[in-house]
């Protein structure tokens, strides 16, 4: 069998109770889970609202390791009793370190690693330098158990999708299907600056690129002087949407996608066989 039924998650996640927000989740996996998604996309930092609009110390408190977090404690227990997959985002502390960090929970519950964000963003509205040290772990992929057999999947966390090179080294190491959870919205410092489309062409790029599919989730609602702006989707390996959201709506988009027609175009467009990663030193030196 080489299909497999995926899900994004958008909802708003401004409450300020912790176990208020991660139920809020839980209740869209189900949903999804009973429209037969076997790999569910929540959005970034689920568990409360998106702290890194502001620098404050006192918020490193939100951090735990990663098998004390109330998101992964609770994403387990779910997966486990709807046999799903669930990329779960959260906030990691190890030892004096902090991360934006990626626990992938497989449907027997159990957490079959973690990636930590390897591009960490620093502006007005997203502060994340002062909270995240950078992943220093590499991109990753997993082998991901489903229905219909093993898929393996690669996951970037928010502003690793604006960079190809995060997609295209999962898609070398074999990724079929690309998810991005993400935390995005307005500009404190333009508010005529809307960077929604941008931030799906970015992402269908990628799709295009690499010819997989690529599933995004984002939150929606505003936070104090923040509005997140949805617009979650799930795109084939041409890029085309194949479900999508506006900026207001709370649910799950679920789509069936065909893996052995993505892997049959991947290979008719030549992409990999065409790569001269020779010519490319220079996208590798730091300037």
């Amino acid at each position: 069998m080489t299909k497999i039924t995926v899900a994004a998650l958008q909802l708003a996640l401004g409450s300020d109770d912790e176990a208020e927000n991660i139920d809020a989740v839980a209740q869209l996996v189900e949903r999804a889970a009973g429209e037969g998604a076997e790999i569910i996309l929540p959005p970034e930092l689920f568990s409360g609202p998106y702290f890194c609009r502001v620098e404050d110390e006192a918020l490193f408190a939100l951090a735990r390791p990663t098998l004390e977090h109330p998101s992964v404690v609770a994403m387990r227990k779910l997966a486990k009793s709807l046999k799903v997959t669930i990329p779960t985002s959260f906030f990691e502390r190890d030892g004096h370190h902090y991360y934006n960090t990626l626990a992938m929970i497989g449907p027997d519950g159990e957490v079959m690693g973690t990636y930590r964000k390897s591009h960490i963003p620093d502006g007005p509205g997203y502060e994340e330098k002062f909270y995240f040290r950078p992943g220093n772990d590499g991109f990753k992929v997993w082998d991901v158990p489903h229905s219909g057999g093993t898929t393996r999947i690669g996951v970037g966390i928010c502003w690793d999708q604006w960079y190809p090179e995060c997609a295209r080294v999962m898609a070398l190491q074999g990724a079929e299907l690309l998810f991005y959870p993400t935390a995005i919205g307005s500009e404190p410092y333009d508010d005529n600056l809307d960077t929604s489309r941008m931030w799906r062409r970015a992402m269908q790029g990628h799709a295009v690129s690499n010819c997989m599919p690529v599933i995004a989730a984002n939150r929606i609602g505003r936070e104090g002087d923040q509005s997140f702006y949805g617009h979650s989707f799930i795109a084939d390996e041409w890029g085309d949407l194949l479900r999508e959201f506006g900026d207001e709506e709370t649910g799950v988009l679920v789509s069936t996608l065909d893996l052995a027609q993505a892997a049959k175009h991947r290979a008719g467009m030549g992409f990999f066989r065409d790569r001269r990663p020779q010519l490319y030193g220079r996208i590798a030196e730091d300037i």
